[in-house]
């Protein structure tokens, strides 16, 4: 029997479980087919951050939940990393229920391994409802507009909320995005009216929608999704799930398209012999 009447026999499942190895193999592994070479937007989002002064308070939008987690997490992550070794303050808030918990865990990773506190060197104020107000009443106050942190302690205990009445004393806004509330309405909400830096790191199928801000200026820096992430994490020389997940993409992708070449090889014979009759 033919090699391509074997392939034309051979049991799907095979193909299912090779596919599933070169998935799980570079997430588990790291090891990588190629290097990630980082853009300009993602550069722009690593030297907005390193032009801060040790010791500026930012505010970290962790809008985003558990379904885009493979494109926000890794980003999010390296950013809390970045801000940290730099001694760099950090307010978080969350706009989408399901925010806080991801932060929590971002602050916990990231402030084990820079030794930080929680309250002096960084606070999560959680969730809150309301979108747009919410960003428009914390450009007016932010500690009456989270007058406690994710915990309930009250902002006038925490450290690292001393001397923080709104945007005014704010060096950056960092916003990670799954989309509606997210980076546009912050941009709209707090960049328009209170001229606060920003960066944003989105989802790979919203990015182009966010290159008119980056070319008006408004964004200083764009991490577009896995690839933004993988791209961020070479410049904080910290890998992470984002150029993983990348390696395991590409070879996921290089399979099916050899796959997708010796299926219709395969089946040149069969349409051959069809033709003739």
């Amino acid at each position: 029997m033919s090699f391509f009447a074997n392939l034309r026999r051979l049991d799907r499942r095979w193909i299912f479980l090779a596919i599933g190895l070169l998935v799980v193999v570079p997430l588990l592994a790291g090891f990588h087919i190629a290097p990630v070479l980082p853009g300009s937007r993602a550069k722009g989002f690593y030297d907005a951050i390193e032009k801060l002064p040790p010791g500026s308070t930012v505010v970290l939008a962790g809008d985003y939940d558990p379904g885009t987690i493979a494109e926000n997490y890794p980003m999010h992550l390296a950013a809390a990393r970045q801000l940290m070794a730099r001694n760099i303050k950090i307010i978080a808030v969350e706009l989408y229920p399901g925010g806080p918990p991801l932060a929590d865990r971002v602050f916990r990773i990231a402030g084990a391994e820079y030794h930080k506190q929680e309250r002096i060197d960084y606070v999560n104020l959680g969730y809150k409802s309301g979108n747009e107000a919410v960003m428009s009443q914390m450009g007016s106050s932010i500690p009456v507009t989270f007058p406690a942190d994710r915990s309930g302690v009250p902002v006038t205990r925490i450290p690292v909320m001393k001397g923080i009445e709104n945007f005014g004393q704010i060096a950056l806004l960092v916003s990670i995005s799954a989309g509606y509330p997210g980076t546009k309405e912050w941009v709209q909400q707090v960049v328009s009216r209170y001229h606060v830096p920003m960066i944003a790191g989105v989802t790979a199928v919203s990015a182009p929608e966010y290159y008119p801000y980056l070319q008006a200026g408004q964004l200083q820096g764009l991490l577009g999704g896995m690839a933004g992430g993988a791209e961020y994490e070479v410049l904080v020389k910290h890998e992470g799930l984002a150029t993983r997940g990348m390696d395991a993409q590409s070879l996921a992708h290089v399979f099916i398209a050899f796959m997708i070449l010796l299926g219709n090889l395969a089946a040149l014979p069969q349409r051959s012999a069809k033709g003739g009759k």
